[in-house]
């Protein structure tokens, strides 16, 4: 007997309906899969900045002039060079360079804020005074490009990411030149 004869009339009107199953599933599947891995994307980056900022901080209440003249570098350039290799390449090169801000700030009870910018200043560094470092509007483009309505054109513009992080400058008989900042 042939094989089509074998085939029960109810199970004739069933064909194809696996193909169509699959892809009722797989899209929605696909879809869920591709959010995850963007927004493990995301998460994943911003904390690795966080940590280049942390580690950036730390590394410049510590540095001692003798370390900063040895490397023949300023505080702010060690900074800079300490944050650009904790970020896993997230920041390399000039571009990522122009992301990362140091700022020194002094304690000050006339300001409205607490603190004044001192940045500028050759004693901006000085033993108390707070180091501020900053990664700020750094892009980060999306891994899949996102589609929120199938009529409008796919959105594949970059998140903004930013990370700051900020300590007291320890006392210090050899303080370091302070550099240009931010």
């Amino acid at each position: 007997m042939p094989l089509a004869a074998q085939i029960s009339p109810r199970r004739k009107g069933r064909r194809g309906t696996e193909l169509v199953e699959f892809t009722l599933t797989l899209l929605p599947l696909l879809s869920i899969l591709f959010v995850l891995v963007d927004v493990s994307w995301a998460i994943f980056a911003k904390s690795t900045i966080m940590y280049a900022v942390r580690v950036g901080v730390r590394t410049g209440i510590t540095i001692t002039g003798t370390q900063a003249t040895a490397a023949n570098e300023t505080l702010t350039q060690m900074v800079k060079a300490t944050v650009q290799a904790n970020s896993l390449g997230f920041l390399k090169g000039a571009t990522g360079l122009s992301y990362i801000q140091v700022h020194y700030l002094a304690q000050d009870s006339t300001s409205s804020t607490g603190l004044t910018d001192v940045s500028t200043l050759s004693n901006g560094n000085a033993p108390g005074n707070l180091m501020q470092v900053s990664v700020t509007n750094f892009p980060l483009p999306g891994l899949v490009p996102r589609i929120y309505y199938w009529l409008t054109a796919v959105d594949k513009s970059a998140s903004s990411l930013s990370a700051v992080s900020a300590d007291k400058i320890e006392p210090s008989g050899d303080v370091p030149p302070i550099g240009a900042a931010p």
